[in-house]
Formats: C-alpha cells, structure tokens, sequence
C-alpha cells in the first residue's frame, strides 16, 4: 500500500498464488503480496513489529476514511517533514533512522503514487487485521503463509527491528511449523531454510541481488508452481 523498504511490489507476481482463503503476513511491512492477492482470499491478517508501521495499518483500516485521503497534502521538493509515512516515501534503507527529512523529488513521486495507491484501494483493506507484535503471535491456523523477515546478514539496514534481533534457527522451526502454504522470502547466501533461486534483480550502477523462496504449498496448488530463472531491471528507489 505505500513505499516501505525490502517491499516486494515489483516482484509480487512471481510468488506462488494463495491456495487458502486466509492470508498471513507475520513480517507485514507494506503488505504487497496480501494487496495483489486480495480479491483471491477473504481473510488478511498482518503482523507488524514496528509500532510506527503498525500504526499505519491501523489508521489505513480502522480509522481512515475516502475523504481522509483526498485530504491528505501534497509535498514539494525542499520543504521537510517529521511525518514518519512521509519519511519512509525516501526509499532509503535510512529512513528508520530520520525524524526529519528534506522532501526530495523522489520521496514527492513516490507520495504522490501512494495517495493513489490509498485512494484506489482503501475499501479493499477495510476487513484486514492488524497485529501489533513479533511474528510468533501470528494465530496458529491453516493459511497461506507469506514470510518475509529482514534478510539474514542485513543487521541493522532497513528496518527498526533489523535481522540482528533475529534468532534465525528458531525462526525456520516456526515457519515448517506452520500449517498450510509456506512461501518465506531471503537473500543469496541464507541456508536456515532449503532455498532456492527465485529470480536477480538487476539495480543501479550495475548492482544485482538474488531473491531466494522457500516454497511448500499446503495442499495441491490448481496451477502447478514452476521456479523460473528470471532476471528482471529493476530501479531501486
């Protein structure tokens, strides 16, 4: 629904689709796999960590309303802001760390498509949930699982609550624990779970990284679910 760094949005339709009616999101963030998949389920539950995102969720489904969003302001280059859903529109794995930021034209572009992005599809999150806390107090029930914590190896970058906070053996116990489809999200180089290649993105000056996925559908997918080597151009901002 909004720019948040670590989003999958551009790469979303690569996952494999939901072959439950219940989707859970334990490391929320911006929620860009519930939102493609949204007119597929009935039920979306979101876990969120970090207060300030969860707030976000929190305004966006209980309390904000369509005129709420034509309201919201515009922001031009040079003025500066402490609004924290202004801050993370900098695409910057800093963003975390502002409480002030100057209003770049990337961060008035990136603004200005989110209140689109709320204005279209504000109606579709209504029936969301939101819970405020780690991932292990996401309900213990039969869904597709879509898991996609900070990247092993990251401590620090990106994120309020970074991988450094992550136990990350105790974490592959609890995501084969769960019931259902597991699809769980990483970079090159992790092995906590069996990996493997889901596609290269190719970013600024050259800069490429691998996008890996644990994959066990729950039940039988209607459509089988092929790993492809894809390499997709992709402008990190």
């Amino acid at each position: 629904m909004f720019y948040y760094y670590g989003r999958k949005k551009q790469i979303v339709r690569h996952y494999p689709a939901p072959n439950y009616g219940v989707i859970i999101e334990p490391f929320a963030g911006a929620a860009a796999y519930s939102l493609y998949h949204n007119s597929l389920v009935s039920r979306v539950i979101l876990i969120e960590k970090d207060v300030k995102v969860a707030a976000i969720w929190k305004w966006l489904i209980h309390e904000a309303t369509a005129r709420d969003i034509q309201s919201l302001p515009d922001l031009k280059p040079g003025e500066r802001s402490t609004e924290f859903l202004h801050i993370i529109h900098a695409a910057t794995k800093m963003a975390f760390a502002f409480k002030r930021i100057k209003v770049t034209p990337i961060l008035a572009r990136n603004w200005e498509i989110s209140r689109r992005v709320f204005a279209k599809h504000l109606k579709d999150v209504k029936h969301w949930e939101i819970i405020c806390g780690d991932y292990n107090q996401a309900p213990d029930i039969e869904a597709t699982w879509f898991i996609d914590p900070p990247y092993r190896g990251e401590p620090g970058m990106g994120y309020r609550h970074s991988s450094a906070e992550l136990d990350y053996a105790i974490l592959a116990k609890w995501v084969q624990s769960r019931k259902g489809d597991i699809i769980c999200c990483e970079g090159a180089g992790a092995d906590y779970l069996p990996f493997r290649h889901l596609l290269e993105l190719k970013g600024v000056a050259g800069k490429t990284s691998r996008e890996m996925i644990f994959y066990r559908p729950g039940k039988k997918p209607s459509q089988p679910y092929l790993f492809e080597d894809i390499s997709l151009s992709h402008q990190f901002v």
